[in-house]
Formats: structure tokens, C-alpha cells, sequence
């Protein structure tokens, strides 16, 4: 088997649930599917409203460098995360943006999508802050890097059980999404 090494970032700012999305992945990949993961984070200084992402490197082998230089995925939920990161992804990659708050798509030579990811989780789910677990859904659907299955199980896992309803829903309407755009 060859190495398998996939970057993904999770961009945009503080406050919308990246870091957690990041982390609920980084558990998919790492304890419900037993690959090799590592998930860093930053954000700015603000409480929100700051720049904010959650970088996730996910192999089949050893990870010898912890530092995503050269995504696969990225997932951009703002203008500013899309203009800042989109130099560092793949040319065959996947870009994911939030059409509710980005609406200019640089050039990429790869797949792009875009979808009213925060527009849906308000209007469909009902709730602003499902949009980190909605986007999950897509970015996990479009990629393939883990099963549904992994992802439900670390979602239940990290998710308080008073949310759980809420957030499998977004889930599921984000796989559902990923399905649709990619077609």
C-alpha cells in the first residue's frame, strides 16, 4: 500500500466552530478509522470575529510534519480565509466556500464548490451554529478521507448530548449537500 497523506484546512473566523469541526475530524480519522492524524489551530486575538483555522494531516504512514504546506481540501468561510489560503492548496485540490459570505472565487485549477453553507444552517436546520458541523458534512462527502460512520461516531462523542439532535442533523444535511454539488 502506498502512503496516503491528505491536508485539509478549515478556514474562517473565530466563533464559527472550526476548531471543533477539526477536532471531531481529526477523532474520525484518528480513532474511528485508525489512520495516523495530526490537527493544529490558530485564531487571532479576538474572541470572534478574528481570522481563525484548523488544519488537519491525515496519513496512512507516520507524520513527519505536522504542518499542512500543500492542502488537499480547503474550506473557506470567509472572504478573508479564501483569498489568504487559496495559494496553498493543491492544483488538483478541492475549495469549498461559503457563498454566503465569499463571493469572489479566485482562480484554482482544481474542483471548486460553492454553497450558502451559513445561509442553510440558519434557514434549513435553524441555527447559525451548526454551520462548522453542516460544512463537516460536505467537506467529509466531497473528500471521501472518512466514513460517515466515523465521522457520526466521533460527532456523538465530542458533541454534549442536549445538541446531539441538532448537530446530527446538520451532519446529515451536509452529506446530503456534498452529494448534490457533486454532481
Amino acid at each position: 500500500m502506498s502512503e496516503y497523506r491528505v491536508e485539509i484546512c478549515l478556514s474562517g473566523s473565530g466563533g464559527q466552530g472550526l476548531i471543533l469541526a477539526g477536532i471531531i475530524l481529526a477523532e474520525a480519522a484518528g480513532i474511528y478509522s485508525g489512520l495516523e492524524v495530526v490537527q493544529t489551530q490558530s485564531y487571532g486575538p479576538e474572541a470572534r470575529g478574528g481570522a481563525s483555522r484548523s488544519e488537519i494531516v491525515i496519513s496512512n504512514e507516520k507524520i513527519d510534519y505536522p504542518k499542512v504546506l500543500n492542502m488537499d481540501i480547503l474550506l473557506a468561510l470567509t472572504q478573508k480565509a479564501c483569498d489568504t489560503y487559496i495559494k496553498n492548496v493543491k492544483k488538483d485540490g478541492i475549495l469549498l466556500v461559503d457563498s454566503t459570505n465569499v463571493s469572489k472565487i479566485p482562480k484554482f485549477s482544481g474542483k471548486s464548490y460553492q454553497y450558502p453553507i451559513t445561509k442553510d444552517a440558519i434557514q434549513v436546520i435553524g441555527n447559525q451554529l451548526v454551520t462548522n458541523i453542516l460544512s463537516l458534512g460536505i467537506v467529509v462527502q466531497l473528500s471521501k478521507v472518512v466514513s460517515r460512520e466515523a465521522v457520526e461516531n466521533a460527532l456523538h462523542k465530542r458533541i454534549p448530548e442536549r445538541f446531539r439532535e441538532l448537530d446530527q442533523r446538520a451532519l446529515d444535511y451536509g452529506f446530503a449537500i456534498g452529494e448534490k454539488i457533486q454532481k
